[in-house]
C-alpha cells in the first residue's frame, strides 16, 4: 500500500480556551460533541465546522468524557462524565431531526451564525438542552462513559478503580438503575467500550491490563483478563463486525482470502485494539472456546466454585503494530467503514495504519480443506503505516482521535470519512485522507 497524505480540512470553531479531552461523533447526525476542562460540552456541525450549541451548568469540574445514546428517535441523548465524580444525562428534542419541508435542522442551525461564526441565538440554543439526571456513585473522577449497542445499558469507569453498569429504565421519568459494580481492576480504569453488537464490555486500566465482562445468571463478572502491555492501557476500540483486510494490488486471491477471513471471524468474533503508555498499539483475538485451555489473568488453574469455568475466555495477542510513536499513545480509533486504524498521543503525532492480506498459496483441488474450521489459522495479514502527521496540533499533546462520516456542505452523499483530533490547546481538527 502506498503512503497517503492526511490533510487538514478545517478546525472546529470557535475552539475551547482550555484543554479538550475527547470528541464523540453522533451515530446518525453530522455533528460531534467535544468535552473540555472548562466544564462544558460543545456541539459542532460537520457540515460547516462551526459551533451549534454549548452544554453547561451540569458539572462542577472538567468534563472528561461523553457518548451519544444510539437508537433514539425524536431527540438526542448525551451522557457526560466529569472529574467531579458524577455522570450527567442530557436531552434535547430533535427539532434536529427534520424541519418543515424535510430540511435538516442541523444545517438550518448554521443560519443562526453571524458573519464572525458566532451563535446569535446562543441562550435559546442552550436552553433546549435539558440536564435530565445526575448519576452519583463513583468516589473519584469519571474517566469514560459508553452506551451498549442497544442503548439500554450505560457503562462508566473511574479513578476509583471501579466500573458501574446502569440500566436506562426508559420509563419517561429519566430513571436509571445500578445493575452492577465491578472492582477487579487494581488501578484507575481509563476506558470502557462495548462490543459492537453484544452486551459484552471491555475495560482498560492503569494496572496495565484489559478486562472483559459479561452477564451470567443475572450477575456481571469478569470473563477474561489480558496481560501484555507494560504500561497504562489508555484506550480500546473494537473491530467492525463487517471488516475485511485490504487485498494487495495484482493479487488474484482476494475473494478466497476474504471468505477464509469471514469464516474465522464467525468463530472468534471481532478483535480488540489497545494503546498504552508503553508506546505500542496491540491487536487481540479471542481464542475459539474449544481451544481455550489457559486460566485467566490471576488464575491458579483451579476451577472456581463461584463462577462456572465455562464463562472464562482466552484472548491472545495477534500483533503489535509498527512502532510509530515516541511517547505515550492516548487513543486509537478503528474505522468501521474502511478498517483503517488511527492513533494519537503525547508526541503530537497522528498515525494511520492499514491491514493487508499476505498472499499465500491457493488450495489445489487435490488438497482437502481441514474438516475442523476452528483449527485453521486465519489468513495472514500485516499492518503498515500509511500516513504520519508530525505536530498535528503544534506543540500540544493529542488526547483523542475519532472517525466520522464526511458531511461538509456541497459534497454528495458518500462513504468518505474524516478524522477528528482533540488536543491540549483546546483545538479540534478535522482531517481527510487521500
Amino acid at each position: 500500500m502506498t503512503a497517503k497524505a492526511l490533510t487538514l480540512l478545517s478546525d472546529l470553531t470557535p475552539p475551547s480556551l482550555e484543554r479538550t479531552w475527547l470528541t464523540a461523533p453522533h451515530p446518525s447526525l453530522p455533528i460531534v460533541a467535544t468535552c473540555s476542562s472548562d466544564k462544558t460540552v460543545r456541539v459542532y456541525s460537520l457540515t460547516n465546522f462551526r459551533l451549534l450549541s454549548t452544554i453547561s451548568g451540569g458539572h462542577k469540574r472538567s468534563v472528561r468524557t461523553c457518548a451519544w445514546k444510539p437508537h433514539v428517535q425524536g431527540e438526542s441523548v448525551l451522557a457526560t462524565g466529569s472529574f467531579d465524580a458524577t455522570v450527567g444525562i442530557w436531552r434535547r428534542w430533535d427539532s434536529y431531526g427534520q424541519a418543515e419541508g424535510g430540511t435538516d435542522v442541523w444545517r438550518l442551525g448554521t443560519e443562526a451564525l453571524n458573519g464572525n461564526g458566532q451563535n446569535t441565538r446562543e441562550d435559546e440554543e442552550d436552553e433546549e438542552w435539558r440536564f435530565a439526571v445526575l448519576l452519583d456513585g463513583h468516589d473519584s473522577e469519571v474517566k469514560s462513559v459508553s452506551w451498549s449497542p442497544s442503548g439500554m445499558l450505560l457503562a462508566t469507569c473511574s479513578r476509583d478503580k471501579s466500573i458501574w453498569i446502569w440500566e436506562d429504565l426508559d420509563d419517561g421519568d429519566n430513571n436509571f438503575e445500578t445493575v452492577a459494580v465491578m472492582q477487579e481492576h487494581q488501578g484507575d480504569v481509563k476506558y470502557v467500550a462495548w462490543h459492537p453488537v453484544e452486551e459484552y464490555l471491555a475495560s482498560a486500566s492503569y494496572d496495565d491490563t484489559i478486562r472483559l465482562w459479561r452477564e451470567d445468571i443475572d450477575d456481571w463478572g469478569q470473563v477474561a483478563c489480558i496481560k501484555g502491555h507494560t504500561g497504562t492501557v489508555w484506550y480500546l476500540d473494537w473491530e467492525g463486525v463487517d471488516n475485511v483486510p485490504s487485498t494487495p494490488a495484482m493479487c488474484e486471491q482476494g475473494a478466497f482470502l476474504a471468505t477464509e477471513w469471514k469464516d474465522q471471524r464467525a468463530i472468534c468474533g471481532p478483535r480488540l485494539v489497545s494503546c498504552s503508555d508503553d508506546r505500542t498499539v496491540r491487536i487481540w483475538r479471542r481464542q475459539p472456546r474449544e481451544q481455550q485451555t489457559q486460566p485467566r489473568c490471576g488464575g491458579t488453574g483451579v476451577p472456581s466454585i463461584i463462577r462456572p469455568a465455562g464463562t472464562e475466555e482466552v484472548w491472545e495477542e495477534e500483533i503489535v503494530l509498527p512502532q510509530m510513536h515516541e511517547l505515550s499513545i492516548y487513543a486509537v480509533a478503528w474505522s468501521k467503514r474502511t478498517g483503517l486504524l488511527a492513533s494519537v498521543g503525547a508526541d503530537g503525532r497522528i498515525v494511520v495504519y492499514e491491514e493487508l492480506f499476505l498472499t499465500a498459496p491457493v488450495q489445489t483441488m487435490d488438497t482437502d480443506p481441514p474438516a475442523d474450521t476452528s483449527a485453521t489459522p486465519p489468513p495472514r495479514t500485516e499492518w503498515v503505516a500509511i500516513s504520519l502527521v508530525e505536530g498535528a496540533h503544534g506543540i500540544y499533546e493529542v488526547n483523542h482521535v475519532a472517525w466520522a462520516k464526511r458531511a461538509d456542505r456541497g459534497r454528495e452523499e458518500s462513504n468518505e470519512e474524516v478524522l477528528v483530533t482533540t488536543a491540549d490547546d483546546g483545538s479540534i481538527k478535522v482531517w481527510t485522507l487521500g
